[in-house]
């Protein structure tokens, strides 16, 4: 007997990417949505749909067009400078009764609500690619025609691959720029911390060990002592010794402006990525 959250919720993904599979994964791990009520359309990749298909138990049927629109929840999981093309496709066979959860980055809930012929709720997202082991932080804001039920099964079916915090609608370029792009910034910090590793004389593999550990050690003192990250720092640092050292040397170089610098324009990055089209800046 199954014992599924929404044993009945119907969910359509329209988008077969990275994020799609890591919400896949959460719903059915997670057993929050049962496999035969999952479908997955994209253009052109059909040998990805069969493999999603495949590694989750989807039903056969998973990937036709019409179980997309049979659905009761439809995520947009596609690149922004798509978004036109599909909603000018989709746009006009949402329901009013279906929820739209939106994880295109850049594009305003009013702009897919806008694109679509009735009042249909759209959630609007910003996850992480994190969400593929289940790790994402990912940011949540209703549209105007969201209703708490809508936004209870929004929260459901994100909290499968994360934490989610709701937001203001005008901070959500913000989380792409801090959130959404964030693990990029941590990887590139790993790999030029692993390189000066091998640098100073260690293995390359032994480095990243000691690397991924000591992150997830700061991460988890972060979270569990509540302390802000300056202290913590400070608590670390004794003057004149080896931290105190490497500190000097990376404000020499300017690091904190650097990480405000890159949020910064990846934040005016999604904010360009926004701005309306033709088609969106219109109601179809």
């Amino acid at each position: 007997m199954s014992n599924h959250i929404y044993e009945n919720l119907r969910v359509g993904f329209i988008g077969a990417g990275s994020i799609t599979e890591a919400m896949i994964a959460g719903l059915t791990k997670g057993r929050v949505i049962p496999p035969r009520n999952i479908s997955v359309v994209n253009r052109s990749n059909h040998n990805r749909l069969k493999e999603l298909e495949e590694l989750y138990q989807l039903s056969p049927h998973s990937h036709d067009e019409q179980a997309i629109l049979e659905s009761d929840v439809i995520v947009l999981a596609i690149k922004p400078n798509v978004a036109s093309q599909v909603l000018q496709v989709w746009g006009q066979k949402f329901r009013e009764n279906q929820l739209i959860l939106s994880v295109i980055a850049g594009v305003s809930t009013e702009q897919i609500e806008m694109a679509c012929s009735q009042r249909v709720a759209v959630v609007r997202t910003m996850p992480n690619t994190s969400a593929a082991v289940g790790r994402s932080a990912t940011a949540i804001c209703p549209g105007r025609y969201v209703k708490e039920d809508h936004f209870s099964i929004s929260t459901t079916i994100l909290e499968a691959i994360g934490i989610v915090l709701e937001v203001q609608e005008s901070q959500m370029d913000a989380v792409t720029g801090l959130a959404g792009s964030g693990p990029a910034y941590f990887y590139y910090m790993v790999e030029a911390m692993q390189k000066a590793g091998v640098y100073v004389g260690l293995e390359s593999d032994i480095a990243r060990q000691f690397i991924i550990q000591t992150c997830i050690g700061a991460a988890e003192m972060l979270l569990h002592t509540e302390k802000e990250p300056s202290r913590l720092r400070e608590e670390v640092t004794s003057e004149g010794g080896t931290t105190f050292a490497g500190l000097t040397t990376l404000r020499e170089f300017h690091f904190e402006e650097a990480i405000c610098e890159a949020i910064t324009k990846a934040t005016e990055r999604s904010q360009e990525l926004g701005k309306p089209t033709d088609y969106l800046s219109s109601r179809c």
